[in-house]
């Protein structure tokens, strides 16, 4: 079953929790939204360190990177799909506008022959919990509740 390493960068703003979420680009996501957006994450090779992985698909799908010892782990969730989603909280900062995301290739419209380009993500924003927990693929809720107690804790509450 495949996995994927992410990163899930949150900031505190006017001391509300907001975390960083994306919506995947190409064709097959255009009209999809609430249950459609990913924390940004991507494939884990099983020879990679998860966390490197994670930091490498963070760079690959915003062009920003994150500070490795910043990051605290936020364990495992199993999406519907089967899929394994390995995934670390990092405190941080990013412009969603100043998104520069690696892009792939496909086949559009299907049996065209016809090659297009997209963004792994064509969107990224900053979400306080209760937003991020509609737009989120369901399985990914569970990663802002360890956050918001990783907050929470960190905090002293």
């Amino acid at each position: 079953m495949p996995r994927s390493a992410g990163i899930v960068l949150y900031r505190l703003a006017s001391g509300a929790l907001e975390l960083l979420i994306g919506h995947p680009g190409g064709p097959l996501w255009a009209n999809k939204h609430e249950g459609a957006w990913s924390i940004v994450k991507g494939e884990l090779d099983d020879k990679e360190d998860p966390l490197g992985a994670a930091r490498r698909e963070f760079v690959e799908e915003t062009g920003a990177n994150v500070d490795a010892q910043a990051c605290v782990s936020l364990g495992e969730i199993t999406q519907k799909s089967g899929k394994v989603v390995v995934a670390w909280a990092c405190p941080g900062d990013f412009d969603p506008a100043a998104l520069l995301s690696k892009t792939f290739e496909l086949e559009w419209p299907p049996r065209s022959g016809r090659i297009q380009e997209f963004p792994e993500l064509d969107e990224v924003r900053w979400c306080e919990p209760a937003e991020a927990r509609q737009l989120l693929n369901p399985a990914q809720t569970a990663l802002i509740d360890r956050l918001e107690a990783l907050v929470a804790e960190s905090s002293g509450e």
